[in-house]
């Protein structure tokens, strides 16, 4: 099975999602070669002290969207670590469906450029994000490997 097929069973639910997803509450709902969209309630439960939605959720969201775009495009030898990323916040968020489209802008033979536009359920953007990934070859298990 292909990353990118294994990442469609996702939403279907024949393969796990990632425990971050169980903890935090998103889930896949759209998958292509290169882009990935997640959707999340935001509630109360996920707020900061001031009574809105923690910047680090959003910040989540974006890299598991980025992070799962990028992995559609993987060799079956291949994972990838996130070396950078950053998050402009737009606007805070009290309560509403979130939706975080991840996809990716360039890949090249060891690092790859990726975006994600986060929107409210009435379809504002929220924030925006950009990522560098590092392409880990060599890794036919598929399993991260022990740098020492």
């Amino acid at each position: 099975m292909s990353r990118l097929e294994g990442m469609k069973k996702m939403i279907t639910g024949e393969v796990p999602i990632a425990p971050v997803a169980e903890v935090l509450g998103f889930q896949v709902v759209e998958v292509e070669e290169g882009r990935v969209v997640i959707e999340m309630e935001a509630s109360e439960r996920l707020h900061n002290p001031m009574g809105t939605l923690h910047g680090g959720i959003l910040c989540d969201i974006a890299d598991a969207a980025m992070g799962y775009a990028f992995v559609t495009t993987l060799a079956d030898d291949e994972l990838f670590t996130t070396v950078e990323i950053k998050f402009n916040f737009l606007k805070p968020i009290f309560k509403s469906k979130l939706r975080a489209e991840g996809k990716l802008i360039k890949k090249g033979s060891t690092v790859g450029l990726l975006e994600c536009h986060v929107y409210d359920e009435k379809g504002s953007l929220v924030g925006h994000s950009t990522s560098t990934c590092m392409i880990l070859k060599g890794n036919p298990e598929r399993k991260r490997v022990q740098l020492k």
